[in-house]
């Protein structure tokens, strides 16, 4: 009964400890910041999105103003590309409804504010799903097309695949319609354009069926990996989704030892005893508690490691639906420690230089002392229409969660250990994505995406005034005029 207390205590001073570790605040509330916390700038006003004709006035107010224009939707991109100083920032959030639902052509046409759990909500009970979002379905639709996020999902590639259609307020104030065939080249700049190239008013989605996976899990090494992706993963029709996760313990599994989790089709279990969208998530605090840990304690890491494992293989056979599988839990990850946070980067990788490029970046992170959180890995297929895809033929991303201070010198330290690891990306034929901080330099973006040029000359043609700015923008494309 002691024992019992005495844990139960241990357990309820954790949960005030990883509160208190994570509900602080290091920003000037007047100030407007993303989920980085790294660039707080003032801006002239934030106005939420609401009706179409009060939006084409809002830019027209600009322009009478020589104002610039920033698009924001959750604001969880990491590198200042939703605002710029002294300029409007549109809100989208509030610009949400969904406009269309077509159950038998299998699309819905949303405003560009709407989460992809507005999305799933809307489409659940027609037995339809989303072909491709990232890991979390609270994100807005807007925002995703906007930086053409990938998820887990195998056969259906960027999110660009899902997009039929979609309408664009531009620089001069005209409302284009976008897609394939009508203003194409606009469908390959806006889509992964990072709001340069004008407002993303309402999008078309292509739809698939929703399905029941049953989830699988193995265990294996780096190096092994690309053999057993191909052979286990694509060359097994039923699977549809996959991602996979490397060990950051020091000593003898590190970099070196992986599991995968795998949804594979499950065609004797009952869909609809399975299809109720999960309401909220699961868990949260003990989570929450056990990251914290992670975060702040190198000897936490590896039973960390070990907890994962143990889930994953209590998981092994149990099933869900790809719409539940598609909203993967976020909340427990939240972090607002005054002084330092909690930083994505993603390098995106050729299969057979997987192996290579992990063990190179083991030693990077190792040599600059990098708090590296987590490693997952997923596959994305080759992209060849958007103008800046990373994904140049079939990658591995690995996306990498790492700790670091905010401060400017221990920022610095930070870049440059950043900055070597993208350029063993690039010299194994990778790239890194975009909606990040931006650590790399101006050469490590022309070499990674070689149709940096032309994306910028698109960006004067369309918008000679910098009407749409940002500081993705302003670091790559040039200052505004």
């Amino acid at each position: 009964m002691v024992k019992k207390g005495v844990i139960l205590l241990i357990l309820a001073m954790l949960c005030i400890w990883s509160y208190w570790r994570t509900s602080g605040s290091d920003q000037d509330p007047y100030l407007i910041t993303d989920y980085s916390r790294l660039h707080p700038v003032k801006v002239e006003r934030i106005v939420p999105g609401q009706e179409e004709e009060q939006l084409i006035k809002l830019l027209q107010d600009a322009q009478k103003h020589n104002l610039t224009v920033s698009i924001a939707g959750q604001r969880h991109s990491q590198g200042g590309h939703t605002y710029y100083e002294d300029g409007i920032v549109i809100d989208m959030t509030s610009y949400n409804r969904v406009l269309e639902i077509l159950p038998n052509a299998k699309k819905i046409t949303v405003q560009a504010g709407a989460t992809w759990a507005d999305v799933q909500r809307a489409i659940n009970s027609y037995g339809l799903s989303v072909k491709s979002m990232q890991s979390q379905n609270i994100f807005t639709v807007g925002g995703s097309i906007s930086v053409n996020a990938h998820g887990r999902e195998l056969r259906n590639g960027t999110l660009m695949e899902s997009v039929e259609s979609f309408r664009l307020l531009t620089a001069d104030g005209q409302i284009r319609e976008v897609s394939r065939t009508q203003n194409a080249e606009l469908f390959s700049l806006a889509l992964g354009g990072y709001g340069l190239f004008g407002v993303i008013l309402d999008v078309t989605l292509t739809l698939t069926d929703d399905e029941l996976y049953h989830l699988t899990t193995d265990q294996l090494l780096v190096e092994d990996y690309p053999a057993y992706f191909r052979k286990d993963i694509l060359g097994d029709s039923s699977m549809r989704m996959h991602l996979a996760r490397i060990s950051l313990i020091p000593g003898e599994g590190y970099f070196q030892n992986m599991y995968a989790i795998n949804y594979a089709l499950d065609s004797e279990g009952d869909l609809n005893h399975y299809n109720q969208l999960a309401k909220r998530e699961q868990g949260v605090l003990p989570a929450k508690i056990l990251f914290n840990l992670n975060r702040e304690f190198p000897w936490a890491k590896d039973g960390f490691w070990q907890l994962q494992q143990r889930y994953l293989e209590s998981q092994d056979g149990q099933r869900i639906s790809r719409n539940n599988a598609m909203a993967s839990p976020s909340a427990f990850m939240e972090y607002h420690q005054p002084g330092s946070n909690d930083l994505l980067q993603e390098y995106f990788i050729p299969i057979d230089e997987f192996p290579a490029f992990v063990q190179e970046m083991g030693k990077i992170v190792s040599e600059q002392e990098l708090d590296l959180l987590n490693i997952t890995v997923r596959y994305v297929k080759q992209d060849e229409e958007a103008m800046l895809s990373y994904a140049t033929q079939d990658m591995f991303g690995l996306v990498c969660l790492f700790h670091a201070s905010l401060s400017k010198e221990e920022q610095t330290t930070f870049k440059t250990g950043l900055q070597r690891i993208i350029d063993v990306a690039i010299a194994h034929g990778g790239t890194y994505y975009l909606p990040y901080e931006a650590y790399a330099t101006s050469e490590q973006f022309e070499q990674a995406y070689q149709h940096k040029q032309a994306f910028f000359a698109a960006k004067e043609r369309y918008d000679p005034e910098h009407r749409f700015m940002n500081y993705f923008m302003e670091q790559y494309g040039g200052e505004r005029k």
